[in-house]
């Protein structure tokens, strides 16, 4: 099996939105000019919520990109992480899908993949992120996303969180992300011998580095699973 394709710093002129790509990529210190941004919850030009733990860290911070299921909304998918954004002073950004789900999984990468590098380049302007602590994570379609932009984009992104994905469908691949898969026994929308075990083997087979879990349950994110991912994340911080 050929390993993913080798990283660049920024995508090639053949290389775009249309394929997934992301160009945004973090500093190490937030602009002088940039206004200081408080700790809570801070929309972007109505396009995201970024959220700022009442403890940041010292210096550069861990951001986690998360991703909401179908027909979902930014809001839910920051509750999900937000106890261990407090806990670990971590960085949120939640992106609202243009329509009712992420692009790639209506008609091929654009919108969302636009809106998403908009808001991060916003980001990473106005905060100090750390340069390789980004990931992104997801749950059902937002956790299919989160899978399929994680490998385009290996670079940026060092690990990803999926919960409960259904599917991956990257365009090309970039960098060796370290995954984190959950999945529920009891899942009747996206059963796990169809989707989580399946996509798990084949990304061991492909090279990646994976650690999963299983959990009695369905459709959901447990928060104990979410702890775990979180911790797993920053383990090697």
């Amino acid at each position: 099996m050929p390993p993913p394709e080798r990283s660049r710093p920024h995508p090639g002129p053949e290389e775009g939105v249309r394929h997934g790509r992301l160009s945004a990529r973090p500093v190490a210190t937030a602009p002088r000019h940039a206004e200081p941004v408080r700790p809570g919850l801070h929309r972007l030009g109505g396009r995201a919520l970024l959220y700022v733990p009442s403890a940041p860290r010292p210096g550069p911070s861990p951001l986690a990109v998360v991703l909401h299921g179908a027909g979902g909304a930014a809001e839910e998918a920051l509750e999900w992480l937000r106890p261990q954004a407090e806990e670990y002073g971590v960085l949120l950004l939640a992106p609202q899908a243009v329509s009712g789900t992420w692009d790639m999984i209506v008609g091929g990468y654009g919108a969302d993949v636009s809106r998403i590098d908009a808001v991060l380049e916003e980001t990473f302007s106005r905060t100090a992120v750390e340069l390789g602590g980004v990931a992104v994570a997801g749950f059902s379609d937002g956790a299919s996303y989160a899978l399929s932009l994680g490998l385009a984009n290996g670079d940026l992104f060092h690990a990803v969180l999926a919960f409960s994905p259904g599917f991956m469908a990257p365009m090309i691949r970039h960098g060796r992300p370290r995954i984190f898969v959950s999945h529920g026994v009891s899942d009747r929308v996206l059963p796990i011998d169809h989707c989580g075990r399946r996509l798990v083997a084949e990304l061991r087979e492909s090279g990646y580095e994976v650690t999963y879990e299983e959990f009695r349950g369905g459709h959901q994110v447990p928060p104990e699973t979410a702890a775990a991912a979180v911790r797993w994340w920053l383990a090697s911080q």
